[in-house]
């Protein structure tokens, strides 16, 4: 039987895990009032769709000019159909998704942008036991990288998965590399990661245990990162071509994103489904770095390589 308090139990208290690492970032700004805002939500009774959840956000600090980190769990009669695409056997069947989703954005540009998630998906049907799916993962999205902290990143991603097999690593980058791929430029959206959707062979026991290694991993991989480079001194060129990058994370979220449009389908509560996009952004028309400025480098390091 399938302990959902156990599954609740583990993700609230990542929240819980991540939050607080992130205000030891953010410092005294903390105490000025510059904190986390945790906002706890609940769907009206009556609704089709059920859940509730707790948004933490952080805006305009310090550190992070928006760090959103989210647990939902929401419940329904049908599946949305952007589940069922790929097992269309599964339409008509309740379900119960459950997870912790996060997107950081700090303000200095010499920080990348971060992104992970990890979920549980329960699905039930009359007559047969309940069959669960787990998925996840973690990626980079630099501006200005630094070799040294993409290696890092990776080697950490490449360590959570280590005790479930040497396959597993090159596998789930792999996916990582494809899935976060803006198909409509012909170019990646940042470093990549680690990836993985619909986990569930081995059982609940194996898959679980895999989605915590990532889920725990994700402190010493990327918050190193920013305590190295939040304090480089950087000026308007340096933020320009920031809220130009920006622009691609907003467009894949929007356009690509299956967890974007599962959570819209599944009746999430939007601020929360939508906390990942950047506070300041922009769009130029048919523009590129010119070449040899730190800017054009960036492209030279978005195409998929061995980085461990």
């Amino acid at each position: 039987m399938i302990q959902v308090s156990i599954l609740k139990d583990y993700f609230t208290g990542l929240q819980t895990r991540i939050v607080t690492a992130i205000e030891a970032l953010e410092g005294e700004a903390i105490q000025g009032g510059k904190g986390f805002i945790s906002v706890p939500w609940e769907k009206e009774p009556g609704q089709v769709l059920g859940g509730n959840g707790q948004t933490c956000i952080l805006e305009e600090g310090r550190v992070f000019e928006r760090a959103g980190v989210a647990f939902s769990h929401v419940n329904g009669a049908q599946l949305p159909s952007s589940a069922t695409v790929k097992r269309p056997e599964l339409a008509g069947c309740a379900f119960e998704a459950m997870g912790v989703s996060l997107v950081l954005h700090p303000l200095n540009p010499y920080c990348p942008t971060a992104h992970m998630n990890v979920r549980c998906l329960i699905v039930s049907k009359p007559g047969i036991a309940p069959v669960t799916w787990f998925g996840g993962g973690m990626d980079l999205t630099p501006y200005y990288p630094f070799e040294e902290d993409i290696r890092h990143f990776h080697g950490r991603c490449k360590a959570a998965l280590a005790p479930f097999g040497p396959e597993v690593y090159p596998r789930y980058k792999k996916w990582c590399d494809e899935y976060f791929y803006l198909k409509h430029r012909n170019e990646a959206r940042g470093v990549g990661g680690i990836f993985f959707d619909d986990l569930s062979e081995g059982g609940f026991d194996s898959c679980f245990a895999l989605t915590q290694a990532v889920g725990n991993a994700f402190n010493d991989a990327y918050l190193p990162i920013i305590a190295r480079r939040q304090d480089i001194p950087f000026g308007e060129r340096e933020r320009d071509f920031q809220a130009y990058r920006r622009g691609r994370y907003v467009e894949f979220n929007l356009v690509w994103d299956r967890g974007t449009l599962f959570g819209l389908q599944s009746g999430g509560r939007t601020e929360s489904i939508l906390m990942s996009l950047p506070p300041v952004v922009k769009w130029r028309y048919d523009w590129t770095p010119e070449s040899g400025t730190a800017e054009a480098k960036l492209y030279e390091l978005l195409v998929p390589r061995d980085w461990v």
